[in-house]
């Protein structure tokens, strides 16, 4: 894991280090989803295109299942979507 220290600037600001911007392709205006972990802050470059598909295929299981037995509850929808994201999580990420 590649480190480097940063500074919080007075309104919040994290400078990202060059270097790790060159290598993960990070631009002005790239989105980042940034969580809270465990005591750590963690950003993660956000790829609207690549979302909007994941998105559309978890529609697209949801539906089909609903097709062939009717309407879901809401763990059923989240066992849908935990299942893809498993099922997806190591293939370019």
């Amino acid at each position: 894991m590649e480190q480097e220290i940063t500074v919080i600037g007075e309104r919040g600001q994290v400078v990202i280090p060059k270097e790790i911007r060159m290598k993960l392709g990070l631009k002005p205006q790239t989105r980042l989803l940034v969580s809270r972990m465990d005591g750590m802050v963690v950003m993660k470059k956000i790829d609207l295109e690549e979302e909007r598909r994941e998105l559309e295929a978890i529609f697209r299981r949801i539906d089909k299942r609903i097709g062939k037995y009717g309407e879901m509850t809401e763990e059923g929808i989240d066992r849908i979507i935990h299942e893809y994201r498993a099922k997806t999580a190591y293939k370019g990420r």
